[in-house]
């Protein structure tokens, strides 16, 4: 593969950080969405129509590659990270409607970092005390964010970290499941698995929606995977270093969609605990980043 020259890569960090900002609006909108449409609607049904319409976003991969994507070699596996992603779904959608966005992206953030500690725990990798040090960060993060013993703790704030947890558990699942089978038979298992799935959740509260509703949760189906792609092309095009702090914009368009559409007020403690807890996941990423690059041709030679 030819090097690319440091015009190339200015360019695809430009490109990557524009795909960033944009990932993270969309994300903001989304959840700004859901907020709106928990008023009336449950958070157990909007989760089934953000799966049901993200399903349907899926179909044209069907149309092309037809049912091949489906021959998995480890379903077991994709179907547990299903399971995973819909209650920590559930857990997350909740949390929109009980907790301020602002305070729900602070403590989102912490996904990552639960993720490198389940893993150090979970699949034996080894940790140095570098992201061990960035993974006690993090949690001191989401302690000045929720500020127990000073402040009551919110059910809001437990169903997000509970979420993140979950994610967490199904990055590793899916991490596990990407040795057998290809990024897009995941991604097609997860949409057809999911819907059905949440279902039954749904259910238990359904009403059907009303005129506009029907608006809202097609915007939030198109806004999720707008924000998915975004996010895949800022990795795709630009380097981590460089495009993973833009995602602290997240956090600012979250606060600003609350306050004009909520009347929600972010105080200082939510702004500081979600500065140090991005700060400790981007470090974790950006960590992870150089230990999967090879090392240089002189570093892998075998001396003498």
């Amino acid at each position: 593969m030819r090097a690319l020259t440091d015009s190339e890569r200015r360019s695809g960090n430009l490109r990557g950080m524009g795909w960033m900002f944009l990932s993270g609006l969309c994300f903001a909108a989304m959840h700004a969405s859901i907020r709106h449409a928990g008023e009336t609607i449950h958070p157990f049904e909007i989760a089934f129509f953000r799966n049901l319409f993200g399903f349907l976003a899926l179909t044209p991969l069907f149309l092309r590659y037809g049912l091949t994507p489906l021959k998995a070699k480890r379903p077991g596996l994709l179907g547990l990270r299903a399971v995973i992603n819909l209650f920590a779904m559930l857990a997350y959608f909740t949390a929109l409607t009980l907790t301020p966005l602002a305070d729900v992206a602070a403590l989102g953030f912490t996904a990552p970092i639960f993720a490198t500690g389940l893993a150090a725990l979970i699949l034996k990798e080894v940790v140095g005390w570098r992201r061990g040090a960035a993974i006690a960060v993090g949690f001191l993060g989401a302690m000045i964010v929720i500020r127990p013993g000073f402040s009551a703790v919110e059910l809001g704030h437990v169903l997000v970290l509970g979420s993140a947890l979950l994610w967490a558990c199904a990055m590793l699942v899916i991490k596990r499941a990407a040795q057998y089978d290809s990024s897009l038979t995941i991604t097609l298992y997860m949409g057809l698995m999911m819907t059905p799935l949440s279902l039954p959740f749904a259910l238990t509260v359904w009403t059907w929606p009303q005129g506009g509703e029907w608006l809202w949760l097609i915007a939030i189906g198109a806004l999720g995977g707008a924000a998915q792609w975004a996010l895949t092309e800022a990795l795709r095009q630009g380097e981590t270093a460089v495009v993973m702090p833009v995602d602290f914009f997240k956090l600012i368009w979250a606060a600003v969609l609350g306050f004009v559409f909520f009347q929600q007020q972010p105080g200082l403690f939510t702004f500081l605990g979600g500065a140090v807890i991005f700060a400790a996941a981007t470090y974790i990423a950006l960590r992870e980043s150089r230990l999967r690059q090879p090392p240089p041709p002189a570093a892998r030679s075998t001396p003498g």
